[in-house]
């Protein structure tokens, strides 16, 4: 199961069992975040949250931007495979693009107290979930056309709404602060 697969073809369900059974799996699915039967995407930014305020304490600032880009780069590799596996275009189950993005908040807020995490935990939920204006457009721009195979292009879809929603987060953060004070 390593080529494209075409939506419609026997599409799997992510268990702990498929999980185990490819490395990308285990990354898009978030370590196992995903595979929440509620809100998969709400845990697993959620579990975005929990590690990055466990690892920043042994990553500093700048090396957070190369975990980030690494992140991206693998994060491709991984949600294009799995989406491949589970033959669906862009399963609830995979939220590496959640942490992904989330980890993106949290550094480029960092330092921040913890109400100012959860208000861009809210922020983000809310651009993430209900996709409004450019997450919307950056959602469907990358959908699966009927009757092709799950590709790179989709793969990169998965990840690209939810860096738009990370930007959309940021940007009412900023401007909260700007009106603000």
């Amino acid at each position: 199961m390593n080529g494209p697969m075409i939506v419609g073809a026997a599409p799997r369900r992510a268990t702990a069992g498929f999980m185990l059974g490819h490395p990308a799996r285990w990354i898009a699915l978030g370590f196992g975040s995903g595979l929440s039967p509620k809100a998969p995407g709400t845990v697993g930014t959620l579990w975005a949250w929990a590690s990055f305020l466990v690892l920043r304490h042994w990553i500093t600032e700048p090396m957070w931007a190369a975990v980030l880009l690494a992140g991206l780069a693998i994060g491709w590799w991984a949600c294009t495979r799995c989406a491949q596996h589970l033959a669906i275009s862009d399963p609830g189950a995979i939220v590496w693009d959640e942490i992904l993005a989330f980890w993106l908040v949290l550094w480029l807020l960092m330092p921040a107290t913890f109400w100012a995490q959860a208000v861009a935990f809210g922020l983000f939920r809310f651009f993430d979930a209900a996709k409004p204006g450019p997450v919307g457009w950056a959602d469907a721009r990358y959908k699966q056309r009927p009757g092709t195979a799950i590709g790179w292009r989709e793969g990169f879809g998965i990840l690209f709404d939810d860096l738009v929603a990370a930007g959309c987060t940021l940007l009412v953060i900023a401007l909260w602060k700007a009106i603000l004070g």
